[in-house]
């Protein structure tokens, strides 16, 4: 589990294919300092095992479906990336429950210049995670907690204040670039419950709410 608080930017070092998925290696510092082997590390928001630690970087891999789902397949040598480890007992939790488990990918749409150093970042949305969305609602984009502040059809706003500009990776990226997302995972569990409600409720008729008393 994660909070979508971004410790450190990662530079990928190297990412190599293999027959099944690939093996990244991520430069990096301050996650190091706890890190051990097989230790989960969100890379971009994606839920990895920490394997290979050395004293300035740490390896993972990827499994072919996590190549699918998220923008890992699309990093290149020297690519930055967001990291955070997992929370741990008794620590802050400063964003919102994340749990690294990626829904899809949005569009980088533009990263527009506000007043002092603050930015509005547009993304475009897959269909299917439409009904997850809603104003002033959480959701992790490349790992980063942020606030839904406009959701507009399949284009979703939020803004970026300058301490997540500086420290997160949201400023290399380009229009066109893929974006990891992940909703918020109270509303994936209201959505079952009230599926699973809706198919067991008794069905409304005239007859019926004329002996309900209506």
């Amino acid at each position: 589990m994660f909070t979508g608080i971004i410790e450190e930017l990662g530079r990928v070092e190297s990412l190599h294919s293999r027959p099944a998925g690939a093996r990244l290696e991520l430069g990096c510092r301050e996650v190091l300092g706890d890190l051990k082997p097989g230790a989960s590390v969100a890379v971009n928001g994606a839920c990895l095992t920490a394997v290979d630690i050395r004293a300035n970087s740490f390896s993972a891999d990827i499994a072919p479906e996590t190549l699918r789902l998220t923008n890992l397949g699309d990093l290149r040598v020297g690519s930055l990336v967001n990291l955070e480890r997992a929370l741990s007992p008794g620590g802050r939790l400063g964003g919102h429950l994340v749990q690294g488990h990626i829904d899809g990918t949005g569009e980088f749409l533009a990263l527009q210049p506000l007043a002092e150093d603050h930015w509005w970042l547009k993304v475009r949305i897959p269909s299917e995670l439409d009904r997850y969305i809603v104003l002033k609602g959480s959701i992790a984009i490349d790992g980063i907690s942020l606030t839904v502040a406009e959701a507009d059809s399949d284009v979703l706003s939020v803004a970026i204040i300058p301490h997540t500009y500086r420290s997160t990776a949201l400023r290399t990226r380009r229009p066109g670039d893929r974006l990891n997302l992940e909703c918020d995972i109270l509303a994936k569990h209201i959505e079952k419950l009230l599926a699973a409600w809706g198919a067991s409720a008794p069905k409304l008729s005239l007859e019926k709410l004329r002996e309900l008393g209506y």
